[in-house]
């Protein structure tokens, strides 16, 4: 039986949500200057040998790692994840890391709405009444109508989703499959999608950007594995909810390093999806409670 430290987990968590806007600032800072699928393609090489030596030494090597009992929908995930990262990254361009962050943090109150539908979990009319407000906050955020709305806004939202479906994806294989197995899958999957995605896309990178893309790769290993060592000591319910630190620490960045602005819409947008999804999960752990 494991011993849990919540504490512990806490912290790692924070730990996490920090690495991750390092490597979204990282990652806006390469693909503004390089092709996206360049810089996502070289950030799974790294991941992806990361995640072979990770299974390499746990029992059972890498056939243990790779032996899953759903061989569609593990490469699935793979794809979805891979994709998720392509759209992020090209929004931080477009966009910024400030209102990225805002809507893609509605990625937890689409896990509710879809959770009955592809899990065949039970969602009460409290968690639809959070959903239902914490995407007037997305309308907040996006203000369509409002401005000239430009197509670069749906991203995000299209990130949130895609992340959504793959976080669900990973719960329901988690039944049968091992965290090492599907952690194994997203890293192998996502190289060989982007490699044959993103080859063709090859450019001359500069001595100081393969050092921000070294850094980048590191952060993204690191961040994994404090994730991986955060869920292994906590349980998810208790630190999910410090995972919106990740929209605070890029809004810093965003702010500090690339002269983004917080307007006032998005921050009062932003807050009321971040309320939303924490009530959504507090019922949710209730329920299962």
């Amino acid at each position: 039986m494991k011993v849990q430290n919540t504490r512990l987990g806490i912290w790692l968590m924070i730990a996490v949500t920090f690495v991750f806007a390092m490597q979204d600032g990282l990652s806006r800072h390469l693909a503004g200057e390089y092709n996206v699928m360049m810089v996502v393609m070289i950030r799974y090489w790294y991941f992806a040998a990361f995640v072979i030596w990770v299974a390499w030494r746990k029992a059972g090597g890498l056939r243990a790692a790779s032996a899953t009992r759903h061989p569609v929908l593990q490469p699935l995930r793979g794809l979805l994840l891979a994709v998720q990262i392509c759209v992020l990254v090209l929004g931080f361009v477009k966009l910024g890391l400030v209102g990225n962050h805002a809507v893609f943090a509605s990625y937890p109150l689409l896990i509710a709405a879809l959770s009955g539908p592809i899990l065949g979990e039970v969602v009460g009319w409290r968690r639809w009444a959070a959903i239902g407000v914490g995407f007037i906050g997305v309308l907040i955020i996006l203000q369509p109508g409002f401005t000239v709305f430009s197509p670069f806004a749906l991203l995000p939202l299209a990130a949130a989703l895609m992340f959504a479906l793959y976080g669900l994806l990973t719960r329901y294989v988690g039944r049968r499959d091992s965290a090492a197995v599907s952690f194994f899958w997203i890293g192998t999957v996502g190289a060989v999608v982007t490699t044959a995605a993103g080859f063709s896309w090859w450019e001359p990178m500069t001595g100081p950007d393969w050092g921000w893309m070294a850094l980048l790769c590191l952060t993204g290993a690191t961040g994994h594995y404090l994730l991986i060592r955060a869920y292994e000591v906590a349980e998810a319910s208790a630190i999910q909810p410090f995972a919106y630190l990740q929209l605070v620490f890029a809004s810093v960045l965003g702010i500090t390093v690339f002269g983004e602005v917080l307007e006032a819409h998005v921050a009062i947008g932003a807050a009321i999806v971040i309320a939303a999804g924490l009530f959504t999960l507090w019922r949710q752990r209730k329920a299962v409670g």
